[in-house]
C-alpha cells in the first residue's frame, strides 16, 4: 500500500519536499496543493522583472509537465480551510477532501498591511509573489514618484525598483538607519548613499500615519505621524508577514508568529511537519528557536522534510529505525541592486557581541557573536570572505576574543586556529 503525502504550499520549501520524496519513494502518493494560480517560479528573480531587467520567461522554475513527469498531483488555485490532524484529513474550498498519511505545511506567509487609513487603495503594492511583480512593474512605468514604507530587506528591493523604472521616491523609515537591527550608521549610510543615487531619498524617524487617495480612490500621498506629506501614486509596504496558519486554529499544531518545528522540521502533532519561512525552526547551532525567510534555507528545510517525512512512513510500516537528517544551515541573503555587492550570513540580527570595520567608501564588515561564537554578520563591497565566516559558524568556535583577526580583510584561518587554541589551554 502506497504512503500519502500531502504539502500545502508550492513554493521553494513545498516543492523541494515534493522531489525529495519521489526520488526516494517512487511509489508514494505526492499532492501539492497551492493556492496560487501558477507552478513554482523564482522568488529571488521578480524583483528583476519587476525592474524591467528581466522578461517573465526565467522566472518560471517548474511548469505543469514537471509534475506530471513526476507524478506528482498539483492542485492550483486550491484554498486550504481546514485540517483535520485526529482523521489525518485536508480540506480545500472546493468541497473536496485530501487523505494523507503525512502533511507538510509550506504555506509561507501574506504581506502585512500597514495599520492605517487607504493601506488597501489603489496603487498601494505588496511585493510577494509573482502576480504582485506583475502589478508593480505595470504600474511602475506609468508614474514619476513614488512611496516606500518598511526598512528591511524587501523594501530595499522596492527601492531598487524605483530606481530601475526612473520613480523618484521618498522610502519612510521609523528608526535612524535601513536594517537598524543589522547595520550600525557606517554600514547603513553605504545604502542610503546608493538610494539616493537612484532617486531615492530615505527619510528617517518617519512612517506612515495615513494615506491619502483622490476622488477615484486612487493614492495621492502618505502623511507621516508628524504631519509631513509625501505625494506619490505608487505606494510600495513592505512591514513583514501574517504566516498562513489559519487553516490551523482548530488543530493542535503549536503556532508562534509562524508554525513551532524541531530540528527535523516536525510540529508537536504526529505527521505534521513544515517547512519555509513559516518555521519557527530550532536552530541547532544557534542553540534556540529561529526563523529565516532565505530562499536557500527553505530549499534545504523541504528537503529535511521530505526525507524525514519517508522514514517515519517507512519505519512505520516495516519497523525499520532510520536516521533522521536535522536542518543545520548557514543562510545567506545577497543584493545585487547596486554597482557594490551586500551580503548577509547567519543571524546578523542576533547575538550579545558585534565587531566591525569600514575598509572603504563602499567596503565594510559587521560580524555578530553569540556567547563567543560567530552566529551572523554582514558584508558590503568585499564578499570574499564569506566561506571562511560561515565555516566558523558551522564550527561553533569560540572567535569572539579574535576580533581583530576577524576583522583582517584577509582572514588567515591558520592563524586563527593556533589563536583559539592557545586560548583554550
Amino acid at each position: 500500500m502506497s504512503t500519502s503525502h500531502v504539502i500545502i504550499g508550492d513554493g521553494i520549501a513545498g516543492s523541494s519536499a515534493a522531489e525529495t520524496i519521489r526520488e526516494a519513494d517512487p511509489d508514494a502518493d505526492v499532492t501539492v496543493i497551492t493556492d496560487e494560480g501558477e507552478a513554482l517560479y523564482n522568488r529571488i528573480l521578480i524583483k528583476e522583472f519587476a525592474k524591467g531587467k528581466l522578461p517573465e520567461a526565467p522566472i518560471s522554475i517548474h511548469e505543469p509537465e514537471w509534475y506530471d513527469e513526476r507524478d506528482i498531483d498539483l492542485q492550483l488555485n486550491t484554498h486550504v480551510t481546514g485540517v483535520d490532524t485526529d482523521a489525518h484529513e485536508v480540506h480545500t474550498h472546493t468541497g473536496d477532501v485530501y487523505e494523507y498519511d503525512k502533511l507538510l505545511v509550506a504555506t509561507g506567509g501574506t504581506p502585512a498591511q500597514l495599520p492605517v487609513d487607504n493601506a488597501d487603495a489603489d496603487g498601494v503594492h505588496h511585493f510577494w509573489t509573482f502576480q504582485d511583480a506583475r502589478n508593480i512593474k505595470e504600474h511602475a512605468e506609468q508614474t514619476d514618484q513614488g512611496i516606500i514604507v518598511g526598512a528591511g530587506l524587501l523594501g530595499l528591493d522596492l527601492a531598487a525598483i524605483c530606481g530601475a523604472q526612473e520613480i523618484d521616491a521618498h522610502y519612510l523609515m521609523r528608526g535612524n538607519r535601513w536594517w537598524r537591527y543589522a547595520l550600525s550608521l557606517d554600514g547603513a549610510e553605504i545604502l542610503h548613499d546608493a538610494m539616493r543615487e537612484k532617486g531615492v531619498e530615505p527619510v528617517f524617524e518617519s512612517g506612515v500615519d495615513r494615506f491619502e487617495v483622490d476622488d477615484e480612490g486612487h493614492v495621492e500621498a502618505a502623511v507621516d505621524p508628524d504631519g509631513n506629506r509625501y505625494e506619490g501614486d505608487w505606494a510600495g509596504v513592505a512591514i513583514g508577514l501574517d504566516f498562513n496558519t489559519e487553516f490551523l486554529e482548530d488543530t493542535p499544531v503549536e503556532t508562534d508568529d509562524g508554525i513551532v518545528v524541531d530540528e527535523y522540521m516536525r510540529t508537536g502533532v504526529e505527521d505534521v511537519y513544515a517547512a519555509g519561512d513559516i518555521t519557527q525552526f530550532y536552530d541547532v547551532i544557534l542553540g534556540e528557536r529561529a526563523q529565516n525567510g532565505a530562499w536557500g534555507s527553505a530549499k534545504e528545510q523541504g528537503s529535511v522534510a521530505g526525507t524525514n517525512m519517508v522514514a517515519d512512513s517507512d519505519a512505520e510500516v516495516d519497523g525499520s529505525v532510520e536516521e533522521e537528517e536535522e536542518f543545520r544551515w548557514v543562510s545567506t541573503y545577497s543584493v545585487t541592486h547596486f554597482d557594490f555587492p551586500f551580503l548577509s550570513f547567519g543571524h546578523p540580527t542576533l547575538g550579545d557581541e558585534d565587531a566591525e570595520r569600514k575598509y572603504g567608501e563602499r567596503e565594510w564588515r559587521r560580524l555578530a557573536f553569540k556567547d563567543g561564537k560567530l552566529i551572523g554578520g554582514v558584508l558590503i563591497g568585499d564578499l570574499s570572505q564569506q566561506s571562511k565566516f560561515k565555516k566558523l559558524i558551522r564550527e561553533e568556535r569560540p572567535v569572539a576574543d579574535q576580533k581583530e583577526m576577524l576583522l583582517e580583510q584577509d582572514v588567515d584561518m591558520d592563524e586563527l586556529t593556533e589563536a583559539t587554541a592557545a586560548q583554550a589551554e
